[in-house]
């Protein structure tokens, strides 16, 4: 087949594919049109007028928003790195979308820091400006070099579309090269995050505070990535076509139950060996937010995915993904905000404006568009042909 440039018809009936569907797609429209609006009125009037960030609380949903985004993009390189390092070929049916989700997740997340940036025109300061002791450097940095690795990683994707052949077979013969890339610079980052929180023992709530915060983000973004790659399929696949088997999502599903359960091991072993497990004896504002996160978001999830009969339940499966999500953001919303509120002799306070509400659930919109659309238009969840 020799490569053929889009005629007009072809650009109409693309354009007309890509207009709402279902009334999903149609609150998709109208959340990401507020956004958009949201986005510009945050450029043009300034943080201060448009949010309730502040000296104390620089950081706040925004920042929320990238870690958990950050999160459901590790399906890139668990999955690759399962199917590419250790051969686990009953994987490779998921081995595109986790790719692209992960293409996905980190794009949005460039563009939420670019709006939260308090001078924007800026964002090119570090590639010049290098601070190598600052961990705010080594994420920058992995950041950038990983969504290139994204990109090469799914570019055989866009390329066969077209039918063009000789560069597919060029990324190919740096397939390892490039896996073994992803996975280090994913691995730094993700754990990074948590290594951004490190140098306030003495702000942060015990019950979130810890020397081993960036081993606890590491693993659980593991989990949710891997939930992640469960939930596109089960929203995709919605209208009886299964994209991927029973079985392989029960697998995946054992996998987040383990790993959720590792997770609880180490978290609740570093609080004993603290001390902090004292703080959960008294009822208090950061003590119910917790039990909420921990109860919600990871030993439900956990008791449900362990019974055969939920795994292979549609609507339980999608259930307990969803708990998955909600202990995760759980989580990374009390690291960032709720660990700093009224602890000890301070009284700092910080709730979202409804601009940084507005632009959040807008790229949340778009990022699942982004996906269904790439889904419609690509074999993203056609398993690639090697010679």
């Amino acid at each position: 087949m020799i490569f053929k440039i889009p005629s007009v018809s072809d650009i109409v009936s693309i354009i007309k594919s890509m207009l709402p569907r279902t009334f999903w797609g149609y609150v998709a429209f109208v959340l990401m049109t507020a956004g958009t609006i949201a986005m510009i009125l945050r450029f043009a009037l300034g943080l201060g007028a448009t949010t309730n960030l502040n000296d104390q609380f620089p950081w706040g949903l925004w920042i929320a928003f990238d870690f958990f985004g950050i999160g459901l993009a590790a399906s890139g390189f668990t999955i690759v790195a399962a199917v590419h390092l250790f051969h686990a070929r009953q994987y490779e049916p998921i081995l595109r979308p986790a790719i692209l989700t992960a293409w996905i997740g980190y794009s949005l997340v460039v563009l939420v820091l670019v709006i939260d940036l308090g001078r924007p025109l800026h964002f090119w300061s570090p590639l010049i400006n290098w601070h190598h002791t600052s961990v705010m450097f080594e994420i920058t940095w992995c950041l950038i070099l990983y969504s290139i690795v994204l990109m090469l990683e799914f570019a055989p994707v866009i390329l066969g579309k077209y039918n063009l052949q000789w560069p597919i077979r060029v990324i190919h013969k740096f397939t390892l090269p490039l896996v073994i890339a992803g996975v280090i610079l994913s691995t730094l980052h993700q754990s990074s995050f948590g290594s951004l929180y490190l140098i306030l023992p003495n702000r942060m709530h015990e019950l979130w505070y810890s020397p081993l915060l960036p081993i606890l983000f590491f693993i659980s973004c593991i989990s949710t990535g891997i939930s992640m790659i469960i939930f596109e399929t089960l929203l995709i696949s919605r209208k009886g076509v299964e994209l991927i088997s029973d079985e392989l999502k029960s697998n995946l599903a054992k996998i987040v139950a383990m790993v959720l359960a590792i997770y609880l091991v180490v978290r609740f072993q570093d609080m004993h060996a603290r001390g902090a497990l004292e703080a959960m004896k008294t009822i208090s504002y950061h003590s119910l937010a917790f039990y909420v996160e921990i109860g919600l978001g990871f030993v439900l999830p956990l008791i449900l995915l362990l019974i055969p009969q939920i795994r292979k339940c549609r609507c339980g499966l999608y259930a307990s993904i969803v708990f998955v999500f909600i202990g995760f953001a759980a989580n990374r919303m009390n690291t960032v905000v709720t660990s700093l509120e009224e602890y000890g002799n301070k009284t700092w306070n910080y709730f979202p404006s409804a601009i940084e509400i507005i632009i959040s659930l807008g790229i949340a919109a778009l990022g699942i568009t982004m996906f269904v659309l790439t889904s419609r238009f690509l074999p993203v969840f056609e398993t690639e042909k090697h010679e």
